[in-house]
């Protein structure tokens, strides 16, 4: 049977009910328990049924990588053979969008099936009214402090979609789409087992003093050590001594990494959806030594990174940031491998991809490494913006005998195209209306693929920003919030790093575009996301 995670806010679980019976003393009502709980077990696909043998999906959703930081999409200093060796085995995909140029707007997008126009979370939303929440020793603390703001109980997301396939669905790294003890959790969205980071700001630190099982806290024996701590006065900065604190013995990733292969392995005759939103290579800067070590004889000695850009000082910060994701990409040769040796491979979905442009942040240096080549990834290009490099994202899908090796597609895909693509692969239907198009036939080549009219984003963050992608045209309209009224358009096709805004040739493209912002844009249910600008736009069609 496939594994059984119980839901403690919904039901006590079936170990602790069974005690709760036998503290009764009454063998009937055992016996009736019993047969229930038996019944239940049943229910799960048998052995070689229909849902049974349906795909395995893995999806791999890095933080903060770029388009261009993995080898296959042209990275020259970064090693990431197993990720390499994953985009020859199937399908890189060169015009793939994410939902938002920041992490929870993303990943509501991509679990939702819906764009910033329609979608419930549009921006990071810290639910500041409960108290001081950047306190890192105030939130391990209090954990009503945790969390971002709930995305709603009432929304429908991917992995419920999937459990009614049969799938059992399991999630590890970051959540970022609801706090602690509300009903917007992982466990209460459709994740029958969820281990990692619940709220975004704890994700700060590799070395946290918590993490979560399902509704709990898993607790790490680290030391505290608030993110954005400085190294201690009169400590010498060339001296590697002087960041030991901010390398603690439990490093999550790795902690994850190891429960993600027992909810492999413990699936048994059910297909699995693994959601691994992985927090690397987001900063901080901390990753395991012998990784730091190998990018430090391979970079030289380099200029430490003192903190002032926030998060925490690191004494190698190129190495340091090369080692993350150098790291990650050996856990996914893990992860493959194990696959193998256990016989899932062959019928595994793999997707791997991002959840946004590189930063620029916490001594990561994205212009060093050229991290969104050939876009530009620096402070206003990179994340938290619309233009390509905040949002264009690198998507590779292998699966063994469904996708060719060596494909390359330039089909235009978005985060909101996922939801009704998975839900091909599982054979499940769509109950409301999403924003996506599945991209089934782009992966197999198995018959004509559906195209977008165009692409839409909404942010309210950053000073507000909407874009359009439509054909070889990319439309901009940023600084909302500031009063900005000028749009910019930029041709693709010929200016793919968008540096020359021809807008005054195109005033047709304009008007579409406003067009399009006045269907497409439906005013947020939370008044943090509203954009007056926008309002007034979409009044201004009646």
């Amino acid at each position: 049977m496939g594994l059984h995670v119980s839901k403690d806010s919904q039901k006590m679980s079936a170990k602790r009910f069974i005690y709760g019976v036998l503290k009764m003393n009454s063998i009937p009502v055992y016996i009736m328990v019993l047969s229930l709980i038996i019944c239940s077990c049943n229910s799960k696909p048998e052995k070689n049924s229909p849902a049974a043998l349906k795909p395995n999906i893995i999806y791999i959703l890095a933080d903060d990588l770029g388009y261009g930081e993995v080898g296959a999409y042209g990275q020259e200093k970064i090693e990431t053979p197993n990720i390499d060796a994953l985009a020859r085995s199937g399908m890189v995909f060169t015009q793939h969008y994410s939902g938002a140029p920041v992490c929870a707007p993303a990943r509501a997008s991509l679990l939702t099936g819906m764009h910033m126009g329609h979608a419930p979370i549009r921006g990071n939303h810290e639910w500041g009214s409960r108290g001081d929440v950047w306190d890192y020793v105030k939130m391990v603390k209090d954990s009503t402090l945790e969390g971002q703001a709930p995305i709603g109980k009432e929304v429908v997301l991917l992995p419920e979609l999937l459990q009614k396939a049969g799938y059992t669905t399991g999630m590890f790294g970051k959540w970022g789409l609801g706090a602690p003890h509300t009903t917007s959790i992982p466990t209460q969205m459709g994740f029958d087992y969820f281990f990692g980071y619940n709220c975004q700001r704890i994700a700060h630190t590799y070395n946290p003093l918590h993490l979560y099982e399902n509704e709990r806290r898993y607790h790490l024996a680290n030391d505290t050590v608030p993110p954005h701590t400085g190294l201690s006065d009169g400590a010498n900065p060339y001296d590697e001594a002087s960041y030991a604190k901010f390398n603690q013995p439990f490093y999550a990733p790795e902690i994850s990494f190891e429960k993600m292969i027992h909810f492999v392995d413990g699936v048994q005759d059910a297909p699995f959806f693994l959601y691994w939103a992985t927090p690397i290579p987001h900063a901080a800067l901390q990753a395991p030594k012998r990784w730091v070590d190998y990018y430090v004889k391979k970079f030289g000695d380099e200029e430490p990174y003192l903190g002032k850009n926030g998060y925490f000082p690191v004494r190698y910060p190129h190495a340091t940031y090369a080692a993350m994701i150098s790291y990650l990409d050996e856990n996914i040769g893990k992860l493959i491998d194990h696959l193998k040796t256990i016989g899932k491979y062959e019928n595994t979905l793999i997707i791997f991809t991002s959840d946004n442009g590189p930063t620029y942040a916490g001594g990561a240096d994205s212009s060093w490494f050229d991290s969104a080549k050939p876009f530009e990834s620096g402070h206003g290009r990179g994340k938290g913006y619309v233009y390509e490099g905040g949002i264009r994202v690198p998507m590779i899908a292998s699966w063994a005998d469904q996708i060719a090796p060596g494909g390359r597609t330039d089909h235009v895909s978005a985060f909101w195209d996922v939801l009704p693509t998975l839900c091909d692969v599982a054979e499940v239907a769509i109950p409301h209306k999403t924003d996506g198009i599945s991209f089934i036939n782009a992966l197999t080549q198995k018959g004509a693929q559906e195209e977008h009219p165009y692409l839409y984003w909404e942010f309210p963050g950053y000073d507000g920003q909407v874009a359009l992608r439509m054909g070889q045209w990319k439309v901009i309209w940023k600084d909302i919030k500031k009063g900005n009224t000028d749009i910019e358009v930029y041709d693709l096709k010929n200016d793919l790093s968008e540096q020359h805004d021809v807008s005054n040739d195109h005033p047709e493209l304009i008007e579409k575009f406003k067009a399009i912002v006045q269907k497409e844009h439906r005013t947020p249910q939370r008044e943090r996301f509203i954009m007056p600008a926008l309002e007034e736009l979409t009044k201004s069609k009646d």
